[in-house]
């Protein structure tokens, strides 16, 4: 799954993150309760890794037989005693094995913890009548949301304070936070599992009780219509978890009662919704890996009907941004790397009357706009930077907004009114703490609101980044950033090198800052992002070379960065480490298999290993979106290729790097038993006497802890891992 929005809305007061791939089958053998062998040995740090029974399973298709020794370990309700205690015994296994770490995990996580600011407030976005924020406190691990009648905040109210609702949740996630065109009501979504399937509430504001209404099973979302007690939202089959029914809700009647408008047939397109940013039209999005559409309700009519922006057509996508009586439409129409198009509203539905205003460019690749009474913003990225630019709509003069670091991420972002002359943009680079900036699109004068605070002894002159290319086996220049500590770097092939990559879904993972990071260049550590092909780091023809039959080029680009970052000194050849999740851990599994010499160690985290048995399996979640990216295996050429990658297909009898694999019990979109599965066969195989250690959330999903804190705690886990493999002890 892939969610890359230019620009934010104004509630959506959460990040939403990559997302990815899904698991597989059904069918959990009994026959014996010897699960797991472990033998405790009376010596500290000594312990016998878990081993998991072998129950053979045959898959058979295109004449081909695969034996999966480990299928018994899905367990679709989580309950099975024999696949829990599994788990927990890899649990165990690995606090014992990473004890004599404890220490440095409770000095990094105060270390992590000691950077954050506690008392931290957004920058206040206006809608409609209010300025909305958000808020954390103390040690609170939720966020507080408010709103005020100024931007000062002089009246401010507090709309949801997620810290009481998630008081007796191991996990507590909300999402959607919507408000009714009058202002009174607000609509938002609650998950208690980590399975993103949400439960909408809805909130009087100027009572602060809740209504009666609760509207279960949805993607978290809703849209109101102007009626102001009307609502739309996305009902998810509880198998796939696929958004595909859109629904209107009267408030005060029952959710049985709810009418049926939309139903998506097609199991590979995904089902969104918004609004116009007048507010006039609710938009029902389609979207699969290489088409896109949408239908249209009027907003003013509660009893409308979803009509198609045009015909659905393979291949083609398209977004659109509503002013006045005229669509402006962002289209691969003619247009690889895109184009922007506009139309009048009463002919859009004829492409032949689709006129173009900033026409498809060699090398750069449209991402996006903005629209205002008087101004067009558009995103475009060229040689793998993203920028943005401002046209005056009246004069049609041009201003770039210019920011001064080489490699940098840039996005607008609660930009809700219409009849303003001010861009907010979030602004940040890999030295650069997140920034948020109002831009005058008349004159380019930037005016900084917030700058993310670091607290301790930061310096961002003490660090330097880079933006290089390295060539590729087969003579593509690969895009790497990279940062690092001036006075702890050599370039002399000293230093211990982190290289993440991710590659999947379009996806392009641009240069941001962490401080967590911190904790890792301070220490003398190198930090890489290879920008591999998969993502569009150099635009669309990028993504398109790096699915379906040339997904090897993601893997290939990652291991050849790795030798070239090597050879120019950037990193001490003994001392390389990986990183990816999701996606990006299909990528850590696929580069363990062919270059395992290359890595002291490797973070996988929910990693998608097991790429045919899940892609062959349309019961589970999101399987059938993405035949547009891996391939259907159902069909032999698809089938071959991806088996030919696949890391659990492709375990081999060697040796492996230091490897820790992370995993959710609920996660929504790479099953716990894919890197069950993978973590099992890999013990069985490999000839070194490395780690191999499984940690697995008992409470989480595939992003994790739900608290701030609790999330510092994962990644001062992992970071332990690392720097206790690279020698490093404090």
């Amino acid at each position: 799954m892939k969610c890359t929005p230019f620009a934010l809305a104004a509630l959506s007061l959460a990040i939403l993150a990559g997302c990815n791939k899904a698991p597989q089958s059904t069918s959990t053998d009994t026959s014996n309760t010897n699960t797991v062998q472990t033998q405790q040995v009376e010596k500290k740090v000594s312990a016998v890794a878990p081993i998991a029974k072998k129950v053979p399973h045959e898959m058979t298709i295109h004449g081909d037989t695969r034996i999966d020794d480990y299928y018994w370990l899905r367990d679709d309700e989580r309950k099975a005693p024999e696949v829990i205690s599994y788990l927990e015994a890899e649990n165990t296994y690995t606090d014992t094995m990473l004890a004599h770490t404890k220490t440095l995990q409770s000095s990094l996580f105060e270390e992590l913890k000691g950077r954050i600011q506690k008392d931290d407030d957004s920058v206040p976005v206006k809608d409609g009548q209010y300025y909305y924020s958000s808020q954390t406190r103390g040690d609170n691990e939720y966020t507080t949301y408010l709103r005020s009648s100024d931007f000062a905040g002089t009246d401010q109210q507090v709309i949801l304070d997620v810290n009481e609702l998630a008081k007796g949740h191991d996990y507590f996630a909300v999402s959607g936070l919507n408000v009714s065109p009058n202002d009174n009501l607000m609509a938002y979504g609650e998950d208690t599992v980590s399975r993103r399937i949400y439960n909408i509430k809805i909130k009087d504001l100027s009572t602060g009780k809740l209504l009666e209404d609760t509207l279960e099973g949805t993607s978290g979302n809703v849209v109101w219509a102007n009626d102001n007690k009307t609502v739309y939202y996305i009902k998810k089959d509880a198998q796939t978890l696929l958004g595909y029914q859109v629904y209107r809700h009267t408030l005060g009647k029952p959710q049985s009662d709810d009418e049926l408008v939309y139903e998506e047939t097609d199991t590979s397109y995904y089902t969104g919704m918004s609004k116009s940013k007048d507010g006039s039209e609710i938009y029902i999005w389609h979207s699969s890996t290489d088409s896109s559409g949408l239908s249209v309700i009027s907003a003013n009519d509660v009893n409308a009907k979803p009509k198609r922006f045009i015909e659905r057509e393979a291949n083609l996508e398209y977004s659109i941004s509503k002013l006045g009586d005229t669509y402006y439409i962002v289209t691969n129409l003619n247009a690889v790397n895109f184009q922007l198009m506009k139309v009048d509203i009463d002919k859009a539905g004829d492409k032949a009357n689709w006129q173009s205003v900033i026409p498809a460019r060699k090398g750069i690749k449209l991402e996006g706009v903005e629209l205002f009474d008087d101004y067009l913003v558009y995103q475009q990225r060229e040689m793998g930077q993203s920028t943005l630019i401002a046209r005056n709509l009246k004069s049609g003069k041009e201003l770039p907004l210019s920011f001064n670091d080489s490699a940098y991420t840039i996005n607008a972002y609660g930009n809700n009114e219409l009849d303003s002359d001010t861009l907010r943009v979030y602004y940040t680079s890999m030295t650069t703490p997140g920034s948020s900036y109002d831009v005058n699109l008349a004159t380019g004068e930037k005016t900084l609101l917030k700058q993310q605070a670091v607290l301790g002894d930061f310096n961002a002159d003490n660090y330097a980044s880079e933006r290089i290319f390295v060539e590729a086996r087969d003579g593509i220049k690969v895009p790497v950033s990279l940062v690092y500590r001036k006075d702890a770097f050599k370039k002399d092939g000293t230093n211990p090198l982190l290289q993440y990559g991710y590659g999947s879904y379009g996806a392009t993972m641009d240069p941001t800052f962490s401080s967590s990071r911190l904790s890792l260049l301070d220490r003398g550590f190198v930090y890489a992002i290879a920008h591999v092909r998969g993502s569009q780091m150099l635009g669309r023809p990028w993504y398109e070379d790096g699915k379906l039959l040339t997904k090897k080029n993601t893997f290939n680009d990652f291991v050849d960065v790795t030798k070239s970052l090597v050879a120019q000194g950037y990193g001490a050849k003994d001392e390389i480490f990986a990183y990816g999740g999701s996606a990006g851990g299909l990528l850590m599994g696929a580069v363990a298999n062919q270059a395992p010499e290359l890595y002291k160690g490797m973070v996988a985290a929910v990693p998608f290993v097991d790429v045919v048995t899940t892609m062959l399996d349309a019961s589970i979640p999101l399987t059938t979106n993405e035949y547009g990216e891996w391939g259907n295996p159902n069909e032999k050429e698809y089938y071959d290729y991806m088996l030919s990658y696949s890391p659990y297909d492709q375990v081999a009898k060697q040796a492996y790097p230091n490897m820790l694999v992370t995993t959710g019990l609920h996660d929504s979109q790479v099953q716990y038993f894919e890197p069950a599965k993978w973590v099992a066969k890999l013990r069985d195989y490999k000839t070194d006497d490395n780690k191999l250690l499984f940690k697995i959330d008992m409470e989480a999903g595939h992003g994790g802890a739900s608290g701030r804190f609790k999330r510092l705690e994962d990644t001062a886990f992992n970071y332990a891992f690392i720097l206790d493999l690279a020698g490093i002890k404090n």
